[in-house]
C-alpha cells in the first residue's frame, strides 16, 4: 500500500473509534456494521459481550465502570499468563479494560502501558484510571506501527482485535519485537482470514473498521512474525467465535471468511536454549 492510502485507512479507523469513545449509549453506541456490535447485538450489554468473548464474571466485574466497552474478539488474558512485577504493553487499549485486568495481575510492583491512536479513547482510559485509583497503569497516545515505548522495555505485549485494523501489520510486529525484552512474549486475540476475502469486503471502509476487511491469512501472519524475529509462533483459530462474528454482519456469512484466533510468540532471549 502507498503511504497515502495507509494514512487514509488509519484516519478512517481513528474516526470510527473516536465516535465510539464519544458515544454515551450502552456499549459502543454504534449502529453500523462493526465488531463493536458485539456489545449491542440482541440488546446485549458490554458485560454480556465480554462474557461471550471468554471473560469470566469476576474479570468483568473487576474493572472500573466505563472501561469495558464491549469491544474485542477474544480474551488475551487466557493465554498471557501474567506474573507479579511484569511490565505489560496493550496495543489498542481503548477504554482500558484489558489494561486494568493486567494491572491487577502484575500487582503494585508491575506496570501496564496502554497505547491507542485515538485521543478520545486515551482520555477516557486516563479518566477511568484516575477515578478508580490505579497507579500502576498509564495510557499513551500513539500508533501501534510506531510505539511510544523504549527498546526492550516490556515483558508481555497484549492486544485484542486491533492489529487487523493496521494497514502496515509487518511494522506492528517489528515494533512489538523491538519493545519486548529478550524472552518476552506476545499474547494476542485477533481476527484472521480462513478464506480469501473478496475485494468488495477488503475495500469496504465499514467492514475494515469492523475488524473484517483487514484480516490476514494465518500463513501471512506467521511469515510476518518470523520476519520480525519471533519464534515459538502459535496461531490457533477459535471456531466458537463464528457465532458472535455472525452477529457483526447478519446475513453476509462473514463467519465463513474470518474467525477469531489466539496468537502467541516469543522474542528469543539469546541464550543457548533459544538458539
Amino acid at each position: 500500500m502507498s503511504q497515502r492510502k495507509d494514512d487514509a485507512i488509519r484516519q478512517i479507523v481513528r474516526d470510527k473509534y473516536s465516535s465510539i469513545a464519544k458515544a454515551t449509549a450502552t456499549g459502543c453506541g454504534c449502529n453500523t456494521r462493526s465488531c463493536c456490535e458485539t456489545a449491542t447485538a440482541n440488546a446485549s450489554t458490554p458485560e454480556n459481550a465480554s462474557a461471550s468473548l471468554g471473560y469470566s464474571d469476576a474479570q468483568v466485574s473487576a474493572v472500573p465502570s466505563g472501561s469495558n466497552m464491549g469491544l474485542g474478539c477474544g480474551n488475551p488474558h487466557a493465554i498471557a499468563s501474567l506474573k507479579k512485577g511484569e511490565t505489560v504493553l496493550d496495543l489498542g487499549s481503548g477504554g482500558g479494560f484489558d489494561c486494568f485486568l493486567a494491572a491487577q495481575a502484575v500487582g503494585e510492583m508491575g506496570h501496564v502501558i496502554g497505547v491507542d491512536m485515538t485521543p478520545e479513547m486515551v482520555s477516557k482510559a486516563r479518566e477511568n484510571a484516575v477515578r478508580a485509583g490505579y497507579e500502576n497503569v498509564e495510557f499513551r497516545l500513539g500508533e501501534i506501527e510506531s510505539l511510544p515505548v523504549a527498546n526492550s522495555s516490556t515483558d508481555v505485549i497484549m492486544s485484542n482485535c486491533v492489529i487487523n485494523l493496521s494497514p502496515e501489520k509487518p511494522r506492528v510486529f517489528k515494533e512489538a519485537f523491538r519493545a519486548l525484552k529478550p524472552g518476552g512474549r506476545l499474547a494476542i486475540s485477533d481476527v484472521v482470514a480462513v478464506a480469501p476475502l473478496p475485494d468488495e469486503i477488503k475495500n469496504d471502509p465499514e467492514l475494515y473498521t469492523g475488524c473484517i476487511g483487514g484480516a490476514s491469512p494465518i500463513d501471512e501472519l506467521e511469515h510476518m512474525l518470523k520476519e520480525a524475529g519471533f519464534t515459538d509462533i502459535h496461531i490457533q483459530p477459535v471456531d466458537e467465535s463464528k457465532k458472535f462474528i455472525r452477529d457483526w454482519t447478519p446475513g453476509m456469512n462473514v463467519e465463513d471468511l474470518v474467525v477469531s484466533a489466539t496468537i502467541e510468540a516469543i522474542k528469543p532471549c539469546g541464550c543457548a536454549c533459544c538458539t
